[in-house]
């Protein structure tokens, strides 16, 4: 008996060996959760064909295999052959796969079924015969738990000569047929694909040639992202950006970028980024509050009022007071319709920019409030126009006061068009002043839909235009302006040195962002437009007189487009201009590399036609105290200048929530977001946020 009992264990230990083994001599399987399956997509293959088998999964609803980076957890299914002699396979190929929330963690894998197709070769020394490939298969699957699972598949395949009309149809070759083509295909040659190390993360750029409304990125390698945190698409005009955290393990960060991003319509690419600079995407719209809009629109009409009092705006306001002086013995409800028309130059003026400014970012630009003084041509132009108006004030030449007065004599320059021009001139020439007190607003505004945007500037629009059109709708208030008279002609010529005072201003910021050479070149131009005026002087009301001042008024504007060749060839280097008594230009990959060492920084972002900027820095930066507290805390000086157009500096103002300058901005390596002082800034300001940072760097 104890023989007997003992044979008896044995053959139930077999018989349980038996039914524990996986499957095998068949080319599927049916195990815990899955239905398992080798096919191909041919009965027959000839020598020297090429065809293609897969292996096929086919899963319990809720269950899932993963992609060959499974993500957080899991581990992608693996094949090992056993083939006859004559036939190779390729390696296992792996479709796009869906993001498999699970808890805090993210996986990739395949829901309900999924096929990874395999390249398979028969050279000539192949058998003509039935082939067996047999394959040992492993795989997890997971739901909340996960069950490792394997099984051993064998697949028939007929080697012949010639076809065989009769062979029987491999009964896979339906599946391989209809899933073997969704692999992500290689980048198309006109697209590409870039990423930018960030403070947190990378920022990857993928242009196709189209805007790009949806994007899915999918690492090849583990450990490179924070694969749990949302991925939001920014479109552009070519393509779409991605911004993509770290993962909070990553030492080092890679050469390239490796994975597949997938787009709309079911379009998915393997992409290897190379490194590069991205722009950063448009900023995404902040939660519409009417109670946010309605303390916004009060900072910006509060702002408004305020630029009256800037230097670049009083002189044309001053213009403007001095016809109100002139019109004050006049009927009032005209006085009140200049105040209106002059209002309304202000708002189409604010409308036009904005809706310039928006229409390009839109299409993909990058563009900050105040970016036409950016512009070579435009600081030319203006320069010119205002030099223009200073002679005609200054008593060179009697044509009025040309842009104000729209070509009217000095008489007749209380007319409307005069009045909606001199809005137009005023809105024109204060947007380089409107950061210090709108700096937040114009942040918030621009990152708002189209309706909120413009309500926001139409309360800046009217806050400029109030004073002006509250001294016309108060009667009252004119009756104690001054009677005209002979000081009226000393007070426009008087007018004429703030006007003057602002050309070499504009002059100064052309010289110190493009160079001496459109320095020379904008001098010509007043040259030019000193002779016009001499000849409208000289011989007045002549026609000849006046096609000789047009004909050089021409020259000159021609001369004013000329400028951008000319500051293309003779600008100074950024670094040269901007490098200063410890200040550095500023890059991004600065910023990183030091506070990642523990130092902190300092960055200021400036530009030579912002005059907060430069008053700010001469009250403040520049100070003794402020240098040697910079000093004791080892902060890095870096100065972004936004003087000539820098794509750059404009996608990180965007990502710091502003559109404009002056903004200071201290990195704390502590800190994962830089603290931003205030626009307006006094030595104390600055020591004191020095004094919070961390002892120890």
């Amino acid at each position: 008996m104890p023989v007997m009992r003992r044979f008896a264990a044995i053959l139930a230990c077999l018989f349980a060996l038996a039914l524990a083994r996986p499957a095998a001599a068949d080319s599927s399987a049916d195990v815990e959760h899955l239905h398992v399956q080798l096919v191909a997509d041919r009965a027959v293959f000839l020598p020297g064909d090429m065809g293609g088998i897969g292996l096929y999964f086919k899963l319990e609803n809720g269950w899932h295999v993963y992609w060959q980076n499974a993500g957080d957890s899991g581990e992608p299914p693996h094949i090992k052959w056993t083939l006859p002699k004559g036939i190779t396979v390729g390696p296992m190929q792996f479709p796009p796969p869906t993001r498999l929330p699970l808890g805090p963690l993210m996986d990739f894998g395949y829901e309900k079924e999924v096929l990874f197709p395999m390249s398979a070769s028969v050279d000539q020394t192949a058998s003509r015969d039935t082939a067996v490939l047999h394959a040992k298969v492993d795989w997890l699957v997971c739901r909340e738990v996960c069950i490792p699972g394997k099984a051993d598949l064998d697949l028939n395949l007929l080697v012949s000569d010639q076809p065989v009309k009769d062979a029987i149809a491999n009964s896979g070759a339906d599946i391989y047929k209809r899933l073997a083509g969704n692999l992500p295909q290689p980048l198309p040659a006109i697209a590409k694909a870039v990423f930018q190390v960030t403070a947190t993360g990378f920022r990857l750029a993928v242009e196709t040639g189209q805007r790009e409304s949806t994007a899915v990125f999918f690492p090849a390698e583990q450990s490179i992202i924070d694969n749990p945190t949302p991925q939001t698409p920014a479109p552009t005009a070519k393509g779409v950006v991605l911004e993509l955290k770290k993962d909070p393990y990553l030492t080092a960060n890679p050469e390239q970028l490796k994975g597949v991003i997938e787009l709309a319509s079911g379009r998915n690419y393997e992409i290897a980024a190379v490194a590069g600079t991205v722009a950063a995407p448009p900023p995404v719209a902040l939660p519409f509050e009417f109670g946010s809009l309605m303390r916004i629109s009060a900072l910006a009409f509060l702002g408004g009022l305020l630029l009256n009092l800037m230097p670049c705006v009083f002189p044309v306001l001053f213009l403007k007071g001095l016809a109100l002086v002139q019109s004050g013995h006049k009927d009032r409800h005209k006085i009140r319709a200049h105040g209106f028309v002059y209002t309304l130059g202000i708002l189409v003026s604010f409308w036009i920019l904005v809706g310039a400014l928006l229409g390009l970012r839109a299409a993909g630009s990058t563009l900050g409030w105040g970016f036409q003084f950016q512009s070579p041509v435009f600081l030319a132009l203006m320069a010119g126009l205002l030099f223009f108006l200073g002679l005609s004030l200054a008593g060179q030449f009697e044509i009025g006061l040309t842009l104000t007065g729209a070509g009217s004599s000095l008489a007749a320059k209380q007319g409307h068009a005069g009045s909606f021009f001199t809005g137009v001139l005023a809105v024109v020439v204060a947007t380089p002043c409107t950061a210090p007190f709108m700096g937040a607003a114009v942040g918030y505004a621009l990152a708002q839909p189209a309706a909120v945007t413009f309500a926001v500037f139409t309360a800046l629009a009217l806050g400029l235009a109030a004073p002006y059109v509250a001294l016309t709708l108060q009667p009252a208030w004119t009756r104690w302006l001054p009677k005209p008279g002979a000081w009226m002609e000393v007070l426009r010529q008087a007018v004429s040195v703030p006007i003057f005072a602002t050309v070499i201003w504009l002059a100064w910021v052309l010289a110190g962002g493009y160079g001496a050479t459109a320095l020379a070149a904008l001098l010509a131009l007043f040259l030019l437009l000193a002779i016009a005026g001499w000849f409208l002087g000289r011989w007045p009301a002549k026609r000849w007189s006046t096609i000789v001042a047009l004909v050089l008024i021409v020259a000159a504007i021609a001369l004013a487009v000329y400028e951008r060749q000319l500051a293309a060839e003779s600008a100074p280097s950024t670094s040269a201009s901007t490098a200063s008594a410890g200040w550095q230009p500023w890059s991004a990959s600065e910023v990183q590399s030091a506070v990642a060492s523990g130092r902190p920084v300092f960055v200021d972002f400036t530009a030579a036609w912002c005059l907060s900027c430069q008053v700010n820095e001469r009250v403040a930066l520049s100070k003794p105290e402020v240098m040697q507290a910079f000093a004791a805390h080892n902060v890095l000086l870096l100065k972004a200048d936004w003087t000539r157009e820098d794509p750059a500096i404009t996608e990180f103002l965007t990502a710091l929530g502003r559109s404009g300058v002056p903004v200071y901005a201290l990195y704390a390596p502590s800190q994962s977001e830089p603290q931003l002082l205030p626009q307006v800034l006094t030595p104390g300001i600055v020591t004191d946020a020095l004094a919070a940072l961390p002892t120890t760097y």
